[in-house]
């Protein structure tokens, strides 16, 4: 999914002269449906090393590889969610505009939209205040909204700089089950975070780095273990089976061994934590603030498209099926012939049919002199027309006019 050689960046000052070595030769390779984290204190370059897997910056030698392509290539981008270590929101905009905007840019469907933006309010627990303006929100609440929208495109590849940073308790359980849960869904997560607890619990494997170089490489296992030391977990012991135990190990070891500590497990005080919150969500006390997470996205969990596509076509209505040439009525038939096509003939008929000529008007039944007035038919004009002014009008070279009007019309 991701692979890393050799990867050298040197950040210059005006004059072109080094100023800063931030990487010196990483190296590592992310596999697919695997959650990897990327530790060190601050400053030991894994920031940069995120900024030049995104293509925000540009490394001075070695090579990047994103999904097979260069980290320039825009045709990943779609693929992959990023949540910077600093949310930078629109301050004017409310939690929902801000996910429809940031939905917008990768070209999701309305219906899309509107259920992906529903689900993942509830699961980051902003649904209450999604439309109070993102400048009103806390720090921790930022960072909630800022998860949501790295998610808004169902990524491939989930980028998380310090995704714990500013929220409480309740809200670094929440950030941790929903990574274990997407690393199970099959995404490929890459963690960077100083806070090694946080990274402890989810990770699989993991690159701590310092000075830009990479000092240790492994699963938790393999770099967490205390080879030479051992933990015995019981059920509660008198101090008479306890004494009769240590006794026992010093008969089998020679006295080299010997019990060194008893005494109860302690739990996290995350659990201790998260137990205090829910049991004041099922008294169902008011909180002002961001609320308990609701269950993962539903779209987060999907393998494929596929399942989505089909909910939205089944939604949409399936369309009338197309006539087979064997269901289509034969021609002369009474299925051919029916009435309904008949209106349609009709139109096409008085489509077609020339106009009718206009009704002359009605003449009166007798000439002013009593006489009866000759029948008008098509070529006959008017009995109250001037013919001698049409025949002035059609001929240009007659003679002029001596009524008193003026000379030739």
């Amino acid at each position: 999914m991701v692979a890393i050689q050799s990867l050298t960046k040197t950040f210059r000052d005006f004059w072109m002269r080094p100023r800063a070595r931030a990487l010196d030769g990483v190296t590592f390779e992310v596999y697919p449906g695997e959650i990897f984290g990327l530790l060190g204190p601050n400053g030991s370059g894994k920031s940069t090393t995120i900024k030049i897997i995104l293509g925000l910056l540009r490394q001075s030698s070695g090579r990047v590889a994103i999904f097979g392509k260069s980290p320039t290539d825009v045709s990943i981008k779609k693929r992959i969610g990023y949540l910077p270590e600093e949310s930078y929101m629109y301050a004017f905009l409310n939690a929902r505009e801000t996910l429809e905007y940031y939905a917008k840019l990768f070209q999701l469907d309305a219906r899309t939209r509107e259920s992906r933006i529903d689900q993942l309010l509830d699961m980051v627990g902003l649904t209450a205040v999604q439309f109070r303006p993102v400048r009103e929100y806390s720090k921790g609440m930022q960072r909630r909204i800022g998860i949501a929208q790295a998610l808004i495109n169902d990524p491939d590849l989930l980028i998380l700089d310090e995704p714990t940073t500013g929220l409480d308790p309740l809200g670094c359980r929440q950030i941790k089950d929903l990574i274990l849960e997407l690393g199970r869904r099959g995404k490929t997560i890459i963690l960077s975070s100083h806070l090694l607890s946080d990274v402890e619990d989810c990770v699989s494997r993991m690159v701590i780095l310092y000075g830009g170089k990479i000092r240790e490489e492994g699963t938790c296992e393999s770099l967490l273990e205390v080879e030479d030391r051992m933990v015995l977990e019981t059920n509660p012991l008198d101090q008479d089976t306890i004494a009769a135990i240590d006794e026992l190990i010093r008969q089998r070891t020679g006295g080299a061994s010997a019990l060194s500590r008893v005494s109860h497990p302690r739990q996290k005080l995350e659990d201790k934590f998260v137990a205090m919150v829910n049991r004041a969500v099922q008294e169902r006390l008011a909180t002002s603030g961001a609320q308990h997470g609701g269950q993962t996205a539903s779209f987060l969990k999907d393998s494929g498209a596929q399942g989505e596509a089909l909910i939205s076509q089944l939604v949409a209505g399936t369309p009338d099926p197309v006539p087979t040439p064997a269901a289509m009525p034969k021609p002369g038939s009474a299925a051919a012939t029916n009435k309904p096509a008949e209106p349609a003939r009709d139109v096409l008929d008085s489509l077609l049919k020339p106009a009718a000529e206009p009704t002359p008007p009605p003449r009166p039944a007798s000439s002013p002199t009593g006489a009866a007035a000759p029948a008008a038919g098509p070529g006959t004009p008017s009995a109250n027309v001037d013919r001698s002014v049409i025949g002035s009008l059609l001929d240009d070279s007659g003679p002029p006019r001596t009524d008193g009007g003026g000379g030739r019309a």
